[in-house]
């Protein structure tokens, strides 16, 4: 694959889940707050709901943001697949494939975005690939 098809796609992902995180940050840590997503949390029978929350909202709230800028790449999308097996196992399993019957496709779809992030890298058009060519420059 020619590497600017190989860059705009890898921005194009890292774009679309990062948003996507964003916005589920968002919902859970201003949206419904932190007490009603950790009550939500609860009643489902995850454990340390309150501290599960801010995780998690935290995560995909600045996770999401960093995913935008192309920072800190590798270390998102660890902490994302992580985030989206605590999903599916604790929340979505049981309910089917798709997401308006609480079933787990979206998950398992920001999940392998993120895999698929963490083999490839951010590509070309990220603050990763900037810092990393600046520091892979002699010094004069």
């Amino acid at each position: 694959m020619p590497e600017p098809v190989r860059d705009l796609a890898l921005l194009l992902t890292r774009l679309l889940v990062g948003v996507v995180l964003v916005a589920h940050g968002w919902d859970k840590l201003v949206d419904q707050g932190v007490s009603g997503t950790a009550g939500f949390f609860g009643s489902l029978g995850v454990p340390v709901p309150e501290v599960v929350a801010v995780a998690v909202g935290v995560l995909e709230l600045g996770g999401g943001a960093l995913l935008v800028l192309g920072a800190a790449t590798t270390v998102v999308c660890a902490l994302v697949v992580v985030d989206m097996a605590g999903a599916f196992w604790l929340v979505h399993r049981s309910n089917g494939v798709f997401v308006d019957g609480g079933g787990w496709e979206l998950v398992a779809v920001v999940a392998a975005a993120a895999l698929a992030l963490l083999g490839a890298g951010p590509g070309r058009a990220s603050l990763d690939h900037l810092v990393g060519a600046r520091r892979s420059r002699p010094r004069r």
